[in-house]
Order: structure tokens, then C-alpha cells, then sequence
């Protein structure tokens, strides 16, 4: 059986290495590029009726009216009437690339060895040739943000567009912030738990120690660094750095994994008393705190719509209506899909199932493009269509919101990229054997 075992395994493993996305990587830009005649959704600002956007450089030059707009020969113009365009769509909390195959564990590189691991960057562990990728590109994501996920102090954030050789030239920011899952309030008592209440709260004392440990470890070493340059280099500190004392004038973002109302407030109220530009992910019961959140301006990245109620006595709709009253309260919230890997693709429709239960569409489009690049710090660059930022956007032929629709062409930095996958290439395989064996009409 120990050798059917290691068979199996040395079987999963090399399904693994030999499962890998062999598109090609999209060139640079060469020439502008201009999409006309289109429906423009900037998101940032009105929607433009027969538009146009040009983009030259990876960045966007013009937006505006097609009517009476002459372009230089040099420009390449494409016709795209009756077509939508609109920035690409971002998910912030997931771990493409560093997830591939739950059951094969040399595919998994989301979860480093260790409880404090703030040293940890998510990008340098990306597999740049995930199958994944190019599946969830296909739907109109082109960028992410990747989170470690292991330990109390997992890591660094990254946030990659989703097109390159390597994981530098799919970086966005390989060191977007630090993450940090806050402690349970209180024991779990489902029936997979093993431990005893005791064990457990014991557990979510020390873990509560280790997280203000190390914050106040990280600012002496800081300190004593500032002071004294020839303080010996302690890379765990020093990769603290961003969220304590900032980057270029910027705090960079501490995304707080806590879902329940006893973990978000501690976890807002040690932000606040260390001064961190806090992001809670998950945010279950945000709207309990909405006044908390809202006064220390924390954002809330939420885990997706496709999820059960809480608790036994909620309202069966209680996830569904959950961004809507985000809204209402005013709290700066934006979406996931809630799949961490595989099905990140879903995200539009996460979003569009708010929408089903009171949330204006608009919002629901901001929440996957403008909001998530603000919460995450990259509106600068990305999630609208304003002169200016970069070129990473989609047509489609309908709203992304719609299961119906179809993402007919994609760029990144001004990059077209290749929309085929695996999904679509075992498509037309076997569209094409049941096309030769006379079972489906022959389409020319």
C-alpha cells in the first residue's frame, strides 16, 4: 500500500508540472491604439455613447465622443460598434498563482512555515505559467492582489496583473502590505473541533501577544536602525517598515483577515493605536461596526456573495444584502469572488447577486474596478478609464454583470492579450469531434 501511495503521488506531481498554461505572454504596445464607436464606461465619471478610448504607451491618452474624431495614420482604429468597454475588473483577497491543485501540496505555496513571517513576499512564489490565469482572465480580471495566508503575521501582499514571463513583470507592487490574521474572540465548538475551549482561548491569547509583540519589536528595531545605521540588518523587521513608517511618504495597507463583530473591533482599535492604514478582509459583520469603520476610514474587502447565513436564526439573504448595507452606511467596501484560486473568475457574479437584492449596479461595477483600487491603493494607476492610467481594460459585448456576457478582447498596459485557455481549447476540441461525427451542424 506504501508503494500505491508513493505511486499516486509521484502521478499527482507530475500532472501538476505538466499542467501549465502554454499561451504565449502578450508583446508591448507598439503603436496607439485607438477602440471606436463603442459604449465607454469609465466608471469614474458618465457613461460615453458611441466613445472612444485611445491608448498609446500602456496608458490611456483620450477618451471622449467618436462623432467627427479623426485619428493620425500611425494610430491602429478599431471598430467595436455595438460593444462595451470598461476598465479591466480587480480582485483583491486571492492566492492565484500560489495555489494550483488543493491535493497536490508541491503546488501549494500560499501558507510559509511559521507564525510571524512578515519577511514573506506572495509574488516571488507565483507560478507566472498557472492554468488558472489565463481562466480567470478570460472573464474579464486582469488584475489581482495575492495574500499569503498562513501564520498571524502570514506576509506581504502582492498585486499582479495577470500577463507576464515572470512575477517581476507582473507586478503591480510586489509589497502591497502586510497581512494579518486577527485571533478568534472566542472557541470554536463544531464538531471537527478537537480542542477544548480552554486550549483554544489559551491559543488565542498567545497569538493576540504574538501580534503586539511583534508590532512593538518591529518599531524599537526601527528605531534603533534610524538611529544607528550600523544596527544589524534584521530582514523580519525591516520588512515592517512600510506599515509603520510608509514608503515614499505612503503607509502601505495591514489587511486584517476577521469576519465577526469581536474581531473587527480590537482589530480596528490596535490599528488605530499604532497609527496603520487598515483593510479588514472578510468583514462578516462590518455592518455591526459600520460607525467604527467608517470614522477611522478603514476599507472592508468582502469574501464574495456565494456564501451560507452565520447563524441559525439569520435572514436566509443576510450575505446577499450585506454590500447594499455597507453602502447605505457609508463604509468603503469593495468585492471578491470569495474563491481564492479556481474560481476567482466568478467575481462579476458575486457582485451582480447584491445586485439582485437591492445594490445599485453602478456601485457593484465600482466595487470590481475604482473602489477595489482605492481600497487597495492603486487608483492611481488603475480602476477607471482616465487619461493618464494604464490601459488595462475589456470589451465585451453586454454588461460584466450578466452571465450572458462575453469578454471579446482584453489589454493589459496597452498589451492585447490572448483570451484562449484551457476551458476554451477543450471547447473547440470536442465542438470539433462532434462536428466530424455529424452531431452538430458544420459552422463553415
Amino acid at each position: 500500500m506504501r508503494y500505491a501511495a508513493l505511486l499516486t503521488a509521484l502521478l499527482l506531481i507530475a500532472v501538476s508540472v505538466t499542467a501549465q498554461d502554454l499561451t504565449r505572454k502578450a508583446a508591448a504596445q507598439k503603436a496607439p491604439v485607438a477602440l471606436v464607436h463603442a459604449t465607454v464606461h469609465p466608471v469614474s465619471g458618465d457613461v460615453i455613447d458611441d466613445g472612444y478610448v485611445l491608448f498609446d504607451g500602456g496608458r490611456i491618452t483620450e477618451v471622449g465622443k467618436s462623432a467627427g474624431k479623426m485619428f493620425a495614420g500611425t494610430v491602429q482604429v478599431i471598430d467595436v460598434t455595438g460593444k462595451h468597454v470598461y476598465p479591466g475588473l480587480i480582485d483583491p483577497n486571492t492566492s492565484l498563482g500560489l495555489l494550483e491543485i488543493g491535493a497536490v501540496r508541491a503546488t501549494d505555496d500560499f501558507n510559509e512555515v511559521g507564525g510571524i513571517t512578515p519577511e514573506v513576499r506572495a509574488a516571488v512564489a507565483v507560478n507566472p505559467d498557472s492554468t488558472l490565469i489565463p481562466v480567470t482572465r478570460s472573464n474579464g480580471i486582469l488584475t489581482v492582489a495575492v495574500l499569503p495566508s498562513g501564520g498571524t503575521i502570514a506576509g506581504r501582499a502582492s498585486i499582479l496583473r495577470l500577463d507576464g514571463w515572470t512575477w517581476e513583470t507582473m507586478a503591480v507592487r510586489a509589497d502591497a502590505g502586510l497581512v494579518v490574521r486577527w485571533p478568534l474572540p472566542r472557541p470554536i465548538r463544531a464538531r471537527w473541533m478537537d480542542e477544548t475551549d480552554e486550549e483554544q482561548m489559551k491559543k488565542a491569547r498567545r497569538a493576540r501577544h504574538r501580534v503586539r509583540e511583534a508590532f512593538e519589536r518591529a518599531k524599537a528595531y526601527l528605531a534603533a536602525r534610524d538611529a544607528d545605521p550600523s544596527t544589524p540588518l534584521d530582514l523580519r523587521w525591516e520588512a515592517m517598515r512600510g506599515v509603520l513608517q510608509g514608503v515614499d511618504g505612503k503607509r502601505q495597507r495591514v489587511f486584517i483577515h476577521a469576519q465577526d463583530y469581536d474581531q473587527i473591533v480590537p482589530a480596528v482599535a490596535f490599528c488605530a493605536e499604532h497609527e496603520l492604514k487598515a483593510v479588514i478582509v472578510g468583514g462578516r459583520d462590518a455592518h455591526l461596526c459600520a460607525a467604527l469603520l467608517k470614522r477611522h476610514d478603514v476599507g472592508v474587502i468582502l469574501n464574495g456573495t456565494f456564501r451560507m447565513p452565520k447563524r441559525n436564526d439569520s435572514d436566509y439573504d443576510e450575505i446577499f444584502t450585506l454590500p447594499a448595507r455597507l453602502e447605505a452606511a457609508g463604509v468603503r467596501w469593495c468585492m471578491s469572488s470569495g474563491s481564492r484560486a479556481s474560481n476567482v473568475r466568478n467575481l462579476p457574479y458575486a457582485a451582480a447577486l447584491a445586485v439582485a437584492y437591492g445594490l445599485d449596479p453602478d456601485v457593484a461595477l465600482r466595487a470590481m474596478t475604482l473602489r477595489t483600487a482605492q481600497v487597495l491603493g492603486i487608483d492611481d494607476t488603475l480602476g477607471s478609464l482616465d487619461v493618464g492610467k494604464s490601459a488595462t481594460l475589456i470589451v465585451t459585448d453586454g454588461n460584466p454583470l450578466e452571465m450572458t456576457t462575453h469578454v471579446e478582447r482584453a489589454w493589459i498596459d496597452g498589451r492585447e492579450i490572448d483570451l484562449r485557455n484551457k476551458q476554451t481549447e477543450l471547447r473547440d476540441k470536442y465542438r470539433e469531434k462532434y462536428r466530424q461525427l455529424g452531431l452538430l451542424p458544420d459552422q463553415g
